[in-house]
């Protein structure tokens, strides 16, 4: 199909093993000299110079590099290519888009070369699965117990499993997050748990667990009760702080059904209650999904109409700045009528400059870019919908080759 490869099944295996033997120098007589008029630039070019040209290639390029010859292959291999590739050239996100289904079979979306790839996830076995991702590693929660955890690079397929988070095995409602640190590339996971009191519709628990990367565990500097509030699907880490979505329970006006909650990572305190950090949203949301874009908090939301706020009548996108939003962006009608019949709540996540939008009932990708402010439909993604009920979903991830769980 057009637009699409595989060169992630087809490749990864090449990348690693050698082509055969390839002779970098070659010895001209004075008569060869005299006949050839022209050399391969490759040839007289030395390594470190051939390295930092190679590292200025697309992320889905290296991969084919690779299997070019041993030489090209034991370059784009070492580290020092890796660290020059992740230095020299900003890789735009990927999102990466699946259907449900017991075994979900997904594409990723390259924005620089407007291409889709078959990628096959390791630690994906369902459709149904808690999903974020920070600088270039993604990790992934079953929707059952949710006590699995997985921390996985989609592009180098290196996986690993974590130990079970302590609390509550089977809350109401979670949140997961991740944030890599760019430098020592040490990261934290989230997990923001809500289990309703027995017996009290308005009280609901609130616990945070966070896992560290570098002691390997996992520690609840946080448990308490909020009345008239629950917690949800939907938080994120940006610049050290945790950004939580809740949802009234009842007996507040239409315009706050949702808020923010933040917890500081950094000093990790309890003192002060989690209700004191509420942040009110900008208006009347039918859902919200939040994202850290180059440090800041992006919120992407549903508008509710005025009078029935339940029904999505557009969306918009907002930035966090102290503890008020400023709206950067609202979808163009065209464009929001071009996903047809739009639910009330809806995938999008991003990371840099990109905001991708889905809608769960067809495979249209909406791509927005928040230093151009310009919407575009991404490409035909190969996924198609079989039957009416079929639903999509994805995530948004960064392309690195350097990084790993």
């Amino acid at each position: 199909m057009e637009g699409e490869s595989s060169w992630v099944s087809n490749c990864l295996e090449d990348f690693s093993r050698n082509t055969g033997e390839f002779d970098s120098f070659s010895d001209f007589t004075d008569e060869t000299h005299k006949e050839v008029t022209s050399v391969s630039v490759e040839l007289i070019l030395p390594d470190d110079l051939l390295e930092r040209i190679l590292a200025y290639l697309p992320v889905a390029s290296i991969f084919r590099v690779g299997c070019v010859c041993k030489r090209w292959n034991e370059i784009v291999s070492s580290r020092r290519f890796l660290w020059n590739f992740a230095h020299i050239l900003s890789q735009k996100p990927w999102y990466f888009m699946f259907t449900s289904s017991d075994e979900p079979i997904g594409y990723a979306y390259d924005p620089v070369l407007k291409k889709w790839y078959g990628i096959d996830i390791p630690c994906i076995n369902t459709s149904h699965m808690f999903i974020a991702s920070s600088c270039g590693l993604v990790c992934f929660m079953d929707n059952d117990s949710r006590s699995e955890l997985f921390v996985c690079n989609p592009i180098t397929r290196c996986c690993k499993k974590l130990e079970e988070p302590p609390g509550l095995k089977f809350s109401d409602y979670s949140a997961l997050a991740i944030s890599v640190n760019r430098i020592t590339r040490g990261y934290n996971v989230s997990i923001v748990k809500s289990k309703q009191v027995p017996g009290n519709f308005f009280q609901w628990e609130i616990s945070i667990h966070i896992y560290d990367s570098v002691t390997m565990t996992w520690t609840t500097p946080l448990t308490e009760v909020l009345t008239g509030w629950r917690g949800g699907d939907e938080s994120v880490i940006c610049d050290g702080t945790l950004y939580s979505l809740i949802y009234s329970t009842g007996g507040g006006l239409p315009d706050n059904r949702h808020g923010l909650i933040t917890y500081n990572l950094s000093s990790r305190s309890s003192n002060s209650p989690l209700i004191k950090s509420f942040i009110q949203v900008p208006c009347s949301l039918t859902c919200g999904r939040l994202m850290n874009l180059k440090g800041k908090l992006v919120m992407v939301g549903g508008i509710g109409k005025q009078d029935r706020t339940d029904i999505i009548k557009g969306i918009g996108i907002w930035v966090l700045s102290g503890k008020g939003w400023e709206e950067i962006a609202r979808m163009p009608h065209k464009f929001f009528q071009g996903f047809g019949e739009f639910d009330d709540v809806f995938a999008s996540s991003g990371t840099d400059d990109l905001v991708y939008i889905q809608s769960y009932g067809a495979p249209a990708l909406l791509v927005f870019d928040l230093n151009q402010k310009h919407w575009r439909w991404s490409q035909k993604c190969p996924v198609t919908k079989r039957f009416p009920l079929q639903l999509f979903t994805g995530f948004c991830f960064e392309p690195r080759l350097e990084i790993a769980p």
